[in-house]
C-alpha cells in the first residue's frame, strides 16, 4: 500500500473562514473550493453555500476541509478524520471491510460524483477514516 494519510477537518458552516485564517497564519494557497450547490450534491437549501470540499497547501503542510450538512453536529476535537488515498478497488474494499468490523460506517463504500470509490468509517478505536480510490 502506498496511500498517504491527509488530515480532513469538518466545520459548522465556517470552513471558508477557517481556510482564510489558516492562510493568514501559514501563508500558502487555498484551492479546489466547491460548495454543495456547485458540486451538484443533493442538499438542503441551507447547505447550498457551504463548502463540500476545499484544500490548503503551504510547503509540506496539506489538509482538506468541508462544512457539515445542516443538522449535523460537529464537536470540537471530533471534527478531524484521516483521508487515505488507495490504489485499487480490491485494496479499498479490503481496508473498508476491516475498519467497519466493530466500527461504525458513516458512508457506505460507493462511487462518487468526483470519480472515486469512497467510504467514511469510524474504527473500533474511534478513529475516523475517509477511504478514497480515485478512479479517473
Amino acid at each position: 500500500m502506498k496511500g498517504q494519510t491527509t488530515p480532513y477537518f469538518m466545520f459548522n458552516g465556517n470552513a471558508k473562514e477557517a481556510l482564510d485564517f489558516y492562510k493568514s497564519v501559514f501563508g500558502g494557497e487555498i484551492s479546489e473550493l466547491q460548495t454543495y450547490a456547485q458540486a451538484g450534491y443533493q442538499h438542503s437549501p441551507e447547505a447550498a453555500d457551504r463548502l463540500i470540499h476545499g484544500r490548503f497547501n503551504s510547503g509540506d503542510l496539506f489538509f482538506m476541509v468541508s462544512d457539515s450538512s445542516p443538522g449535523s453536529t460537529i464537536i470540537a476535537g471530533n471534527n478531524i478524520s484521516l483521508v487515505i488515498n488507495l490504489e485499487s478497488d480490491d485494496e479499498i474494499q479490503k481496508i473498508y471491510d476491516a475498519l467497519k468490523e466493530n466500527g461504525k460506517v458513516h458512508m457506505e463504500l460507493q462511487d462518487t460524483f468526483w470519480g472515486a470509490c469512497y467510504a467514511k468509517v469510524v474504527d473500533q478505536y474511534g478513529i475516523a477514516w475517509d477511504l478514497n480510490y480515485q478512479k479517473s
